[in-house]
């Protein structure tokens, strides 16, 4: 197991991609929930037949899921997005410790659900990408072609991005430059390393 564990954590559209990303830039082994949840759910994923089971093949198309159609549906219904989180939870965090048991040193845990999951209990700190969420509306309107209120939808089916700031160890302020985001994530890592590497 990972003898010292990052989590990293934030809203929608705050950068964590960019984050982890500049992270594996530099040799920081990730464990990324969001890329486990699209391998359980591509084309003969281990999650489909419960997804089938419970949602049915309107959000299928033939064996293939259909993602668009599974947002819509869940966004839109609390209930659905909790029995949709209580099938796939359990199979993406088996998928991630089984990954953290492989690395021998110090990894990146990527969950944007981290907090609302309970694993911040197995992280030895966490840090959070933050922005207002003014910009969040602004940036999932402009990625994912959607209307503010469509936007404010997604953010509100997460726990607010401040909430996850104010439980955090470290925020990593994210509305400047791709560049700029990638540059202070990167000295953290290396302040990280550093620290826990003394005797």
């Amino acid at each position: 197991m990972s003898n010292y564990i990052i989590g990293l954590t934030g809203g929608i559209a705050c950068g964590k991609t960019n984050l982890t990303d500049a992270l594996s830039s530099v040799g920081a082994p990730i464990v990324d929930a969001d890329v486990v949840s699209r391998t359980v759910t591509a084309d003969q994923g281990a999650a489909l037949p419960a997804l089938r089971r419970a949602f049915g093949d309107s959000i299928f198309d033939g064996e293939k899921l259909n993602r668009k159609a599974l947002g819509e549906l869940v966004f839109a219904d609390e209930e659905k997005r909790r029995l949709l989180n209580s099938l796939l939870h359990p199979i993406i965090i088996r998928e991630c410790e089984r990954q953290l048991k492989e690395i021998p040193g110090p990894a990146v845990y990527s969950v944007p659900l981290l907090f609302e999951c309970g694993l911040e209990k197995s992280c030895h700190e966490v840090w959070c990408a933050y922005i207002p969420q003014k910009e969040q509306i602004k940036r999932l309107r402009q990625r994912d072609g959607i209307t503010a209120k469509a936007a404010l939808q997604k953010i509100r089916s997460q726990w607010p991005t401040l909430k996850k700031a104010r439980l955090s160890d470290r925020v990593i302020r994210t509305d400047g430059s791709k560049e700029e985001s990638a540059a202070i994530v990167i000295s953290m890592w290396q302040e990280t390393l550093a620290r826990i590497s003394q005797p």
